[in-house]
């Protein structure tokens, strides 16, 4: 898929804004460039495990932070159930009705999603409405009320250029086949590779 990368500032214009976050983990939130985003159910990681900021790169932690969930045999694995899942792809994909981000790729994984859009509002704003509203009904779906479904903190990457826009929506789609859950990319049902789902184009 070819897309044009816009040109990044940190200041208002036609194109982009750049809204900082104070939180965790430093993140930048860009409207009209496509981010990353990769976030996780709740108790998804060993408790032990950490990746301390002064030894690892935000990007090396994430690799093997995917890693350990792409290999996760024990855990919450709720995504794997598929009215779970299919409630999450539908969600996912309301968003470019809603007007909140253009999608260009996703992939539902048994413990965590990632995808890639380009933000319309502010990302803090409509990840939080996403995973609010798929933890409510993913929650009563597994007949259970006041627990966590998602991690609260995301892991989100600016997209700089539009090969690497192209890297990433084959990393994402990728997924279950690193994973050793599909063949092809195509056989993973809850991902935009999948024929049935269709390519993300709105």
């Amino acid at each position: 898929m070819h897309y044009k990368i816009p040109r990044t500032s940190h200041t208002r214009n036609n194109d982009i804004e750049m809204i900082e976050s104070e939180r965790r983990l430093p993140h930048r939130d860009v409207l009209g460039q496509p981010v990353f985003i990769t976030f996780r159910l709740h108790g998804s990681l060993p408790a032990n495990r950490t990746f301390p900021p002064e030894r690892v790169s935000a990007g090396r932690a994430f690799v093997a932070m995917d890693r350990v969930l792409d290999r996760a045999t024990a855990g919450p694995l709720y995504l794997k159930m598929p009215e779970i899942a299919e409630m999450v792809t539908k969600r996912l994909r309301e968003g470019t009705k809603l007007g909140h981000y253009q999608l260009h790729a996703y992939v539902i994984m048994p413990n965590h999603v990632h995808l890639q859009a380009t933000s319309l509002v502010p990302a803090a704003r409509w990840l939080k409405a996403l995973k609010g509203v798929t933890a409510h009904q993913a929650n009563r779906i597994l007949v259970r009320s006041g627990q966590h479904f998602w991690q609260d903190e995301s892991y989100d990457h600016l997209v700089k250029s539009e090969i690497e826009f192209g890297r990433i929506q084959d990393y994402i789609e990728s997924n279950p086949v690193r994973a050793g859950l599909a063949a092809t990319a195509e056989q993973w049902n809850w991902s935009s590779a999948n024929p049935a789902c269709g390519r993300c184009t709105d």
